[in-house]
């Protein structure tokens, strides 16, 4: 069976050998402060173990709610902000057809407070049979519970009360909070975001794995995909064969060395969105005491017409990680004409793909020759089993890397900042001391 690979010999030659003789050793206490529970935020780590201790009846349950609302919806509404839709939308968006929906077709909402997009929605919604799924933990995220209203509404309105219960699902804390209430008092069927699980690690959790299911999509080989990561990535393995733990650190040694922008780079648009989800998970994880590797990302070769320029000549701060497709799903092969007007007949029945893959080689020899470290990630195929090994190889990975760089991976006291600000300039009961200074701070 093949598995995703990484590929470091574009970095290396931008490390100071010294550093690369010890990182093995200190990678290892780093790995193993995460499965031996003693790094910082230790009561954060179920997602460690997940993909192995992931029970077959649950799988059952939600693939059994999925098919209920695949039955008896056009369209089904994702409630969720942050970690609680990124890591469900990159799947569902690498692996469906870019160019018809899914069916039922599968939507996002709570993840902003803009009136047009809301208003839009619900204008859309007016004449289908859609469902919901509620993700939230405390279900007093603003974004999330303010869609949610907007949609509970309009689906007890165009279904009637009854029929919406079998429609709501709500993905929220075992015991607590609004979002657990509101499911009690309503009936709806719910499923149980872990305590020891962040947001952006929950995609193999119900919050990501029902959305996905909704979609049509394997979650049983997706889940497969990552209990393979989960034991190729061991603390056992070797260092030389661990490549979550050479990906871990390459990056804090290309940080040390002043890289200090990682852009994730894809060929495949299919990848975009798993590029989004990367940003949260190493971005939320990693941006902390004033220390951090600032995650971008770019989708080549369409960026290279617009951000290749500073990529190749820029202020050299930057480092590349390519995910790249070893087999397209499709098959076209580049056509002949007979005026060859645009001089490209020397491609004529070349498969598109190697022209691609060409490109994606051209592209990383030029930016390693500008002075950008690359490595590249090879995943054999775009399906679900290979999704639930990258997920799971940037999880760890990303794990380490943070305890490496010596934050906690898994709080987010800075994402509290712009809550405190917005609920001040609101007048919500409770921050009165702080609506005043900031009215102050404004004058």
């Amino acid at each position: 069976m093949k598995h995703i690979t990484l590929d470091t010999a574009h970095a290396l030659g931008f490390l100071h050998h010294e550093k690369m003789t010890t990182i093995g050793q200190r990678v290892k206490v780093a790995h193993l402060s995460l499965e031996q529970s003693t790094c910082k935020g230790n009561d954060f780590l179920g997602w460690l173990r997940l993909p192995s201790e992931t029970d077959e009846a649950l799988l059952d349950d939600i693939i059994a709610t999925a098919d209920n609302l695949r039955s008896r919806c056009d369209a089904i509404v994702v409630a969720g902000i942050g970690g609680s839709y990124l890591g469900a939308k990159a799947v569902i968006e690498a692996l469906k057809n870019q160019f018809r929906p899914c069916s039922p077709e599968i939507l996002f909402a709570g993840n902003n407070i803009s009136e047009d997009y809301l208003a839009e929605l619900t204008d859309y919604l007016k004449d289908k049979r859609f469902g919901v799924i509620n993700i939230s933990k405390s279900g007093t995220t603003t974004e999330t519970a303010l869609a949610f209203r907007l949609l509970k509404r309009q689906c007890e309105s165009q279904r009637g009360k009854e029929e919406s219960r079998e429609v709501i699902v709500a993905i929220t804390d075992a015991q607590k909070g609004a979002a657990r209430k509101v499911a009690e008092i309503e009936g709806y069927k719910t499923f149980v975001i872990p305590d020891n699980v962040g947001g952006r690690f929950s995609v193999l959790t119900p919050v990501g794995l029902l959305p996905i299911a909704c979609a049509g999509f394997d979650i049983r080989q997706l889940i497969t995909g990552a209990r393979e990561m989960e034991k190729l990535c061991s603390s056992e393995v070797s260092f030389n064969d661990n490549i979550a733990e050479q990906y871990a650190s390459m990056r804090q040694m290309l940080y040390g060395e002043g890289k200090k922008i990682e852009l994730l780079v894809n060929y495949h648009p299919k990848l975009h969105y798993v590029a989004e989800w990367w940003k949260q998970l190493f971005g939320e994880s990693e941006g902390k005491q004033s220390k951090g590797i600032f995650p971008a990302s770019c989708n080549f070769t369409t960026d290279l017409h617009s951000m290749g320029q500073w990529i190749q000549d820029g202020e050299r701060t930057i480092f590349e990680t390519v995910i790249s497709i070893e087999h397209p799903r499709k098959v076209l092969s580049f056509p002949a004409d007979d005026d060859n007007l645009d001089g490209l007949n020397f491609l004529a029945g070349k498969r598109i793909d190697e022209v691609n893959k060409m490109a994606e080689l051209g592209t990383r020899l030029a930016h390693v020759d500008g002075g950008v470290p690359n490595m590249r990630i090879l995943m054999p195929e775009l399906n679900e089993f290979y999704l639930g090994e990258l997920i799971y190889f940037f999880f760890l990975s990303c794990g380490i890397s943070g305890v490496m760089q010596g934050v906690n991976p898994f709080d987010q006291p800075g994402v509290e900042a712009y809550k405190r600000n917005m609920f001040a300039l609101l007048n919500k009961p409770g921050y009165e001391k702080e609506s005043e200074e900031i009215r102050r701070k404004l004058q």
